[in-house]
């Protein structure tokens, strides 16, 4: 089966991207509950807001919204509560190194189901000032008028 095949995407953080400046990426896997895995399989997970953080050895996601899941019972999961994510130790600590060094913050930018297992891909990433943001708009605005530009060059050279 193609790897491609095997990954169902949840819910993507995209202001993360425009928030800030993605320096390296990490898989993790979740330590959910049953109700939270049924949740994620509807799609009712959001991650605006939230953040990944080293706590005693240990890397925690928090603010991640799961939904309740609509057919849970009494012992259904609280929404917001913090996941222990799933790395190595050598992972854990070079994380710890650099967001505590470097000043440097651990945002999930998506979280997916990869072969039935519940997935977030973590980004190592830098604050964007204002002006940074702008210019991303700004290359991107240029980007994007020279690809039409080249295009309708060649539609007219037919």
């Amino acid at each position: 089966m193609p790897e491609s095949s095997a990954i169902k995407i949840i819910v993507q953080n995209r202001k993360a991207r425009r928030d800030y400046e993605i320096l390296d990426t990490y898989e993790a896997g979740l330590a959910l509950t049953g109700t939270e895995v049924k949740s994620l399989r509807q799609g009712k997970a959001h991650l605006k807001d939230s953040y990944a953080r080293v706590e005693n050895g240990e890397a925690y996601l928090h603010k991640v919204h799961i939904s309740e899941y609509i057919q849970g019972n009494r012992f259904n999961h609280d929404p917001e509560r913090k996941r222990k994510l799933l790395l190595h130790k050598h992972e854990i600590r070079r994380l710890r190194v650099r967001t505590e060094e470097r000043g440097l913050t651990l945002i999930p930018l998506k979280l997916y189901f990869k072969k039935g297992r519940a997935k977030v891909e973590l980004g190592l990433a830098r604050g964007k000032r204002a002006y940074d943001k702008r210019q991303t708009i700004a290359r991107r605005d240029a980007q994007r008028d020279l690809e039409q530009a080249l295009k309708s060059r060649t539609q007219y050279g037919r």
